[in-house]
């Protein structure tokens, strides 16, 4: 039937003694990998959802918040809290900064009128002598 397994006994039965062993090492690999996924799974469902606005806390006494992010933006530092859209629009309002990348104060309709009128042209217009 099969011939290229060895003729005698012991050496049948030792290769048996292996195989079984490289099957009890890939059944053991394979539910260690099942539980890894679960869990996972798991830490998905029970992750927290992202907030939808977010503010940058800054350094020392207090942390007081110094920039205003959407809750996606990637450009937030590490020491931040979670904001709810009508705080977010009230600190836009009372003058803390926006973040220059994920731009919450577009996204939330606040116009920041201190700054002034913005010019049209990135450049300021060539002096022309007086006469």
């Amino acid at each position: 039937m099969f011939d290229d397994l060895p003729p005698d006994l012991e050496r049948l039965h030792t290769l048996r003694v292996w195989h079984v062993m490289w099957l009890a090492r890939i059944d053991a690999k394979m539910e260690a990998v099942r539980q890894r996924q679960t869990e996972i799974e798991q830490g998905r469902a029970r992750r927290p959802p992202r907030p939808e606005w977010t503010v940058e806390l800054g350094i020392g006494t207090g942390r007081p918040p110094v920039q205003v992010h959407a809750g996606d933006c990637h450009a937030a530092g590490k020491r931040r809290r979670p904001v709810d859209r009508d705080e977010a629009r009230r600190l836009l309002a009372d003058g803390m900064r926006a973040c220059t990348h994920c731009r919450p104060d577009t996204r939330l309709n606040v116009i920041d009128l201190s700054r002034g009128p913005r010019p049209l042209h990135p450049f300021p217009a060539a002096r022309t002598p007086a006469p």
